[in-house]
């Protein structure tokens, strides 16, 4: 059974940093590419960071340059480092991984910033 567990979200000030972290488990983790999602109230659930299982990344415009994914396949862990923090970072944010063609899904860890 495939289980993603995210922590390390807060209230954190404009300009600040946070790092989330998901752990995975139930998949061979280095094989699956992992992804990051975030969702605003009244808004729709969208991409803000994802990493192959080769390491390659990739964002949107939105967080480029602010946000950073990792991963650490001894660890089975995947992490967000963000950076320069905006209020309209505030969202609850995702774990996601696909495998056999079915997503899997975090609980969501709350990020707010503001002052």
């Amino acid at each position: 059974q495939v289980q993603l567990v995210e922590s390390g979200g807060g209230l954190v000030q404009p300009g600040g940093s946070l790092r989330l972290s998901c752990a995975a488990s139930g998949i061979i983790f280095r094989l699956y590419a992992m992804a990051w999602y975030r969702q605003a109230p009244g808004e729709q659930r969208e991409l803000v960071a994802s990493i192959e299982s080769g390491g390659t990344t990739n964002y949107p415009d939105s967080v480029k340059g602010r946000f950073t994914i990792s991963r650490d396949n001894a660890k089975n862990t995947v992490y967000l480092q963000m950076n320069s923090l905006k209020p309209e970072d505030t969202a609850v944010y995702y774990c996601k991984t696909n495998r056999r063609l079915n997503d899997y899904w975090g609980q969501g860890t709350q990020v707010t910033v503001s002052s």
